[in-house]
């Protein structure tokens, strides 16, 4: 990052450089973009280029490497100047030409490393020795190299196949890589063949997943003769429907792995190539046979008949073949490899006339086809079929062959039609239309022209013409039935050779009758004249019904009680059947609850629209109209159903007959049945819990209380909670808190009393479940609890409406102070003092009823004198000293002989300093606990005393010891003043015996024993007034 941003900055600098108008030219080395990914013992280049120098037109380059290991430490590689450049590392590489330098121009080269390591991954750097006047550019730029493993496989089952021209090949190969970069595989299948140093190309895809054929393979691919198919995630399977002799050879598939380089190009980083396959193929037999094929030999003048010439033979596509057809010795029809039919004689102009057809129907199959049989048509048919084929020479020689011979015979014409007539009914009701089939059937087929006329025999016996059509097909209606044919009620069609029909639409009561269909048969003579040969009639009699007599309608409904949000249908049913010439209008009718009279809804018109009445169109929001496609059933759906569609409906519907000019007529009209419809609210199925519960809390404690919908009408139900509470005394429940199904809140007039407004706090944990919590619980608020549940929902015109209430269970709430767990150190003691002494009086709290109690603590002495309690001492919960119960006679202040200590949260302790002979007598403490309610009130919550201590004072007599304790002056010179006497005594006697043993070291008693030697005095101190320090000298100090 760093090298490419060193250089990226110094081609910016150039490029300012330039911009500025410097005229001196800048040498610029530059590299190859990197980062370049390249697997093991792949063949990598990188080039390298420099601009902008001056000197040689022949630069050279000196080629390094930074490897990741040591991206600091420079490895030489090879230079195109010096040839010993190269370290240890790569020396011998560059001595074996792995590694070398290939020189594209005078300032442009290759660097070649044509199997790479993985050792060789790392930062190249290029640099160019200066051959300029000055240094003066950028010399060197460098790129990064990281090597991969070579993943990239691909495997095949090498095997030997023996195949027959034509036959089908499939084979798969197996491709995979494991490559951790983003890289593309392309997968091609390859025909090696004997004699040929290059593999040819059969089919590729390319990494861009696109299919390319080879060269000699790209007709069959695009004929689906060649395919490529990725059948898994691993699989590439090659598929030849229809081998050819050239595909002998060995057919194998390789695999290439490609990555893209940062300029977007794309690199073949690897190639694989699997096992190789042995394809035998067997060239097809040359030989083949002719026969003639036709349905029959005996033919009437007239009809058609077909010959076919099949040629059974192999790879017929590949052969050239002619095939002539010749008749009674004559040929009249050639047709060679080009397929273009040659035809001879009376043949030629009757396939001008349309009237005989020479075609190739397949590569096998030819077919001569005479449409009209003639008499003269009589004789026998071969056909000849010439093979050429190219020997192995280059020549060309023709192989004849020849068919069997057919014999044709052309029987005269003669007519034998048949004529039978059918109706789609017998019974068709007015407006509909009634069909007519004249079929014709012939023992021998389109041997003539047929030309039908239609009539109509009515009640009175009296024949009217209705409509024919001659043998040429023109349709030539009657006077009677020209205007209603103009308009298309009446047509005639011929469906078929054989087959006539007659509509008649919009049918009227006087179209009754029996309809005959007369069919004659006509042939051309020798001079194109028509002829007749014969002629044959039949009938059938149809009754045409009045449609308002069979008009009629109802209503019905499968939900006559419905509730809220549910769906009902409305069905009206109207008969006869739709009939586009006899349509009925049909309008739903809609009289509400309290309502007086029916107003429309919607009608379908006769041409199928809709029309919305005025008043309810508000129905059309949550309404569905259809019919069927008969339009018998007029269907009316309303969705999400409200009180606003209960009422009385009814369905009307008017007759029209649409007349052949395109006016319309009414006919009748009709009403339906009344039906009315329920709408109701749905069913309740609010459930609350209805448990009652009793809760003991402390005070200042937090109380829950929850209210739990057991079940529920809909999952989108809201619900209004009211919170009720009620005092023990009390036997009417006050409102607490409402929560309305909006999720607004108001508090009751119960919160506004008892001071709770700050102190409730309600939540709704779940959709089923309500919590009320009261803080700072107070003894007030004992009581008993309850929720009421009122449960809403929407109507489907959005409007919330309630459905139901239902009330929870009790919850009674006891609200009490906490337990006393007040206990002082109860036992006794005796205590003796002298008179002027101190002391000191113990208090301890060894339980207390709560962690925030405090204490008020007060010492009471009962003497022998007084026999009623004494106020010694006291202290209040609120540290102030005197309380209400005990004021000390004792006086306050700097003088007072009492000290007040609390040596611990629970311990206190009184210390009476100069003791009295009054102030004997039994003391103990009395310890009240207190406590700080939710108002922050203070309240006495209990009291305890402590175990009598009984403390005598004894009257004090004269004694040196208090003479010298009164006396300061005595006291200094007696205890204070003897100390530095007695050092500098010690010291002056040290220092003398230290010169003398300096002076001679010789020197000795008579017994040999030191002159002079003084023992350490020993001092006994007490630091306190009541013992004098004592100073001993020990005998044998001075010998």
């Amino acid at each position: 990052m760093g090298s490419n941003m060193t250089m990226e900055c110094a081609v910016v600098f150039l490029a300012l450089l330039l911009f500025a108008g410097t005229s001196s030219a800048k040498r610029v080395v530059t590299v190859q973009t990197g980062t370049l990914y390249r697997t093991v013992d792949s063949h990598i280049t990188i080039w390298c280029n420099v601009s902008g120098y001056q000197g040689t037109m022949e630069q050279d380059f000196q080629w390094s490497i930074y490897l990741t290991s040591a991206p600091e430490r420079e490895i030489q590689i090879i230079s195109t100047k010096d040839p010993n450049y190269a370290y240890a590392l790569y020396g011998e590489r560059v001595r074996s030409k792995e590694i070398y330098i290939e020189r594209v121009s005078g300032d442009s080269v290759l660097l070649h490393i044509t199997k790479l390591q993985q050792q060789d991954q790392g930062e190249y750097e290029c640099y160019t020795p200066n051959t300029d006047a000055h240094y003066l550019g950028v010399y060197s730029a460098k790129m990064n190299l990281t090597v991969i493993p070579d993943t990239l496989s691909a495997s095949s089952a090498g095997q030997t196949l023996s195949k027959v021209e034509g036959d089908p090949l499939s084979l798969t190969c197996e491709v995979s890589k494991q490559t951790s970069q983003h890289s593309h595989l392309s997968v091609g299948w390859f025909l090696h063949t004997a004699g040929q140093t290059a593999a040819q190309e059969i089919i590729t895809l390319s990494r861009d997943f696109v299919l390319h054929p080879g060269g000699t393979y790209r007709q069959r691919y695009s004929s689906g003769d060649v395919r490529l198919d990725k059948t898994g995630s691993t699989s590439y399977k090659l598929t030849v429907y229809m081998l050819q002799p050239s595909d002998q050879g060995e057919i194998y598939c390789e695999a290439t792995e490609w990555i893209q380089d940062p300029d977007r190009s794309w690199f073949a980083m690897t190639k694989k190539q699997a096992d190789k396959n042995v394809v035998n193929i067997q060239a097809t037999d040359k030989e083949f046979n002719i026969q003639i094929n036709t349905e029959r030999r005996a033919y009437t003048a007239g009809e058609p008949a077909e010959l076919r010439c099949i040629i059974d033979a192999q790879s017929i596509p590949e052969r050239y073949f002619s095939v002539s057809w010749v008749f009674s010795s004559t040929q009249v029809a050639v047709m060679g490899p080009n397929a273009v039919p040659v035809l001879n004689g009376d043949y030629a102009l009757r396939e001008g006339a349309g009237k005989l057809t020479f075609r190739k129907e397949s590569d096998a199959i030819y077919l001569l086809k005479i449409h009209q049989l003639r008499q003269e048509d009589t004789g026998k048919y071969i056909c000849r079929v010439t093979e050429r084929e190219k020997t192995a020479t280059g020549d060309f020689i023709d192989k004849n062959k020849r068919s069997r011979n057919v014999q044709i015979s052309v029987q005269p014409l003669k007519s034998n039609i048949t004529v039978s007539v059918t109706s789609n009914s017998s019974n068709v009701p007015e407006g509909s239309a009634v069909h007519f089939t004249c079929t014709v059937n012939s023992i021998t087929e389109n041997q003539g022209r047929l030309s039908v006329s239609w009539k109509l025999t009515d009640k009175q016996s009296q024949a009217w013409e209705i409509v024919s059509v001659d043998q040429e097909g023109m349709v030539v209606p009657s006077p009677s039935y020209r205007e209603r044919s103009s308009y298309g009620e009446v047509r005639v069609e011929r469906v078929r050779s054989g087959t006539f029909t007659l509509s008649v639409y919009n049918t009227l009561p006087k179209d009754q009758g029996l309809y005959t269909c007369t069919v004659t048969e006509w042939v051309k003579g020798p001079r194109d004249e028509w002829e007749t040969i014969g002629e044959k009639s039949a009938g059938t009699p149809v009754t045409v019904t009045a449609v308002e007599s069979i008009f009629f309608m109802a209503a019905s409904s499968r939900t006559p009680s419905v509730t809220y949000n549910e769906s009902f249908d409305l069905q009206c049913i109207v008969k006869p059947r739709y009939n586009p010439r006899v349509p009925a209008s049909v309008t739903w009718r809609f009289k509400p609850v309290n309502g007086t009279e029916f107003q429309d809804l919607v009608t379908f018109t006769r041409d199928g629209s809709l029309q919305w009445g005025d008043r309810y169109s508000s129905f059309g929001i949550r309404t569905t109209i259809d019919k069927s496609a008969s339009n018998s059933n007029f269907r009316l759906s309303i969705s999400r159903a409200s009180e606003q569609e209960a009422g009385t409906y009814q369905c009307t519907a008017e007759l029209w007959r649409k007349n052949y000019d395109n006016t319309w007529t009414k006919i009748t009209n009709r009403s339906s049945n009344l039906l009315g419809i329920k709408v109701l609210q749905p069913a309740s199925k609010l459930r609350v819990s209805k448990a009652d519960m009793t809760l003991a809390f402390v005070e200042d404690s937090r109380v829950p209380l929850n209210c739990t919908i057991a079940s529920q009408t809909s999952p989108d139900a809201q619900y209004t909670v009211l919170w009720y509470a009620m005092k023990e005394d009390e036997a009417d429940a006050e409102l607490l808190l409402k929560i309305n199904h909006n999720s607004a809140f108001e508090y009751g007039t119960y919160a506004e009393e008892e001071r709770l407004k700050s102190r409730v706090q309600s939540e709704r944990l779940s959709p089923q479940l309500y919590s009320l919590t009261l803080h700072q619980a107070e003894l007030s608020d004992s009581g008993s609890y309850y929720c009421r549940v009122e449960e809403w929902l929407l109507d489907p015109n959005n409007a919330w409406y309630k459905l139901t209430e239902e009330t929870s269970g009790l919850t009674k709430v006891t609200i009490k102070r906490p337990e006393i767990r007040l206990q002082v150190e109860e036992s006794e003691s005796n205590m003796t003092v002298k008179e002027e002494d101190a002391f000191t009086l113990g208090c301890s709290v060894s339980s207390q009823s709560s962690k925030d109690s405090r204490f008020s603590v007060s010492w009471y002495v009962i003497s022998s004198e007084n026999p009623e309690r004494e106020c010694v001492f006291s202290i209040g919960h609120d540290n102030v000293f005197g309380n209400g119960n005990c004021s000390s006679s004792e006086g306050q202040g700097p003088g007072s002989r009492l000290q007040f200590e609390r040596t611990s949260a629970e311990s206190y302790s009184l210390t009476i300093q100069k003791a009295r002979l009054s102030d004997s007598g039994n003391y103990y403490c009395q310890v009240e606990e207190w406590l700080l309610d939710p108002r922050n009130a203070w309240y006495h919550l209990a009291e305890a005393n402590s175990g009598v201590t009984v403390v005598s004072v004894l009257e004090q007599g004269s004694s040196l010891q208090s003479v010298i304790c009164s006396n300061d002056s005595l006291f200094y010179f007696i205890f204070f003043y003897p100390f530095p006497i007695f050092g500098i005594l010690l010291i002056t006697i040290l220092l003398v015996r230290y010169k003398a043993r300096n002076s001679s070291k010789n020197s000795e008693g008579k017994n040999g024993a030191p002159l002079l030697w003084i023992k350490e005095p020993h001092i006994n101190y007490s630091p306190t007034c009541l013992e004098a320090p004592s100073l001993n000298l020990h005998p044998g100090s001075v010998d």
